[in-house]
């Protein structure tokens, strides 16, 4: 096994989260899970819990319940002596956290163990004063740090002066047998065309995510106002999670511009590929910088036009001009043009779109690749552990390290 570095047991890592939900968080987690499975390491998960345990499961992993979603000081406090009592009950190698209050408890309970303590930055975070800035960069104290952007490895950089050594870029990735045009059925189109009630002939404009302000909603609907067509059906998918006054503000500016019967609020959508592939253009209208923004890969690895704020993630995921738009933030005159520029593809033009997204999506943002990138930093950090050296030595592929138990 020359190349191969022997741990002399199974590496143990562990990923520790808020929750199991349906974010890009919770996702790349999951397929993490997977990928360490497959290598042959031992794979554990801590978290306050939520639906996708059971996906944790079904990936090979080993799922342990911990308040470390809580913000309260004392319960963050409780948190380090259970998670350092779990680094030496399962003799972990890595403890990887994925947000900021669970960061703080892990990178305490690594001190005085000889577990290495990593991290991964998914999204920018807001400071307007010292306390918020200081709680922030639990972050940015990992031996790595994962950003999922380039746009947030600058963001890190500039303001918490983390060594750019420390930092890798691994963009998140797609499971493009899920996300693909071809894996979606019929009777899934039918099905969710008669959820949605879709007026037969309407082209589809579709806005997912959570239903907050800074997701732009709001522009969508003045943009869709400005463009007075009836021949349009847009929906905005996104639960509300208790925040009913932005909904109801929401449904007021539909009243108001006429727009009943043309633009529907739902929930939720159990089938987002098929959701997808009846769009006929995808939004992304964040006010804000997303640290990277899984709707612009989504719609482009289903070969859909995108339509997106020009910040963020999304400059590192849209080529402009070639598998989408980037349009200023805010700016529902711009999104609104955007759209009838969409809408007027010719079918041809829409194929070729489709093909360059498609393409570009398959090369640069799948699930594989963000294993593949993710074992590399794995690997980095177990090969520190065994030489006693924090001396970098980047690995270029994912077998260069052999994460499979020593004893073969």
């Amino acid at each position: 096994m020359s190349n191969q570095v022997t741990t002399g047991k199974t590496p143990v890592i562990m990923q520790v989260l808020p929750n199991l939900g349906t974010g890009g968080a919770e996702q790349g987690c999951v397929d993490i899970t997977a990928e360490l499975t497959q290598a042959g390491a031992t794979a554990l998960v801590v978290s306050n819990g939520g639906p996708r345990i059971h996906d944790i499961a079904r990936a090979g992993g080993t799922h342990i319940q911990m308040p470390v979603h809580s913000k309260n000081p004392l319960v963050m406090m409780q948190n380090v002596g259970k998670l350092k009592k779990l680094i030496q009950q399962y003799n972990v190698d890595i403890v990887h956290a994925r947000s900021r209050a669970p960061a703080w408890s892990c990178f305490r309970a690594c001190r005085g163990t000889a577990a290495k303590f990593m991290t991964t930055c998914h999204a920018p975070y807001n400071f307007d004063n010292g306390a918020k800035k200081l709680y922030n960069s639990s972050i940015a104290r990992g031996e790595r740090v994962i950003a999922v952007s380039r746009y947030l490895a600058d963001y890190l950089q500039e303001n918490y002066r983390l060594n750019h050594k420390r930092v890798r870029v691994i963009h998140r990735g797609l499971a493009l047998e899920k996300f693909h045009p071809t894996a979606v059925t019929p009777e899934r189109l039918i099905r969710l065309t008669k959820e949605w009630r879709v007026p037969d002939g309407a082209s589809i404009i579709m806005l997912p995510g959570r239903l907050t302000r800074w997701k732009g909603y709001h522009v969508l609907i003045d943009a869709i106002a400005k463009l007075g067509r009836k021949d349009i059906f847009c929906v905005l998918i996104g639960a509300d999670q208790g925040n009913t006054g932005y909904r109801l503000e929401l449904e007021e500016a539909i009243r108001d511009n006429g727009l009943e019967g043309h633009v529907r609020i739902t929930d939720r959508c159990d089938d987002m590929p098929a959701a997808y592939m009846l769009a006929t253009v995808v939004i992304s209208a964040s006010t804000d910088p997303e640290g990277f923004g899984r709707v612009p890969i989504e719609a482009q690895a289903m070969g859909r036009p995108i339509i997106a704020t020009d910040h963020g993630g999304a400059r590192e995921t849209i080529i402009r001009g070639e598998t989408g738009w980037l349009i200023p933030p805010s700016d529902a005159q711009a999104l609104s043009r955007a759209i009838t520029e969409a809408l007027s593809l010719d079918p041809t033009q829409r194929a070729i779109l489709a093909t360059r997204a498609m393409a570009h999506i398959a090369n640069n943002f799948t699930k594989e690749k963000m294993g593949d990138e993710t074992l590399n930093v794995y690997a980095e950090l177990l090969e520190e552990k065994l030489t006693g050296t924090g001396k970098l030595h980047r690995k270029k592929q994912r077998n260069a390290l052999n994460l499979k138990t020593a004893a073969e």
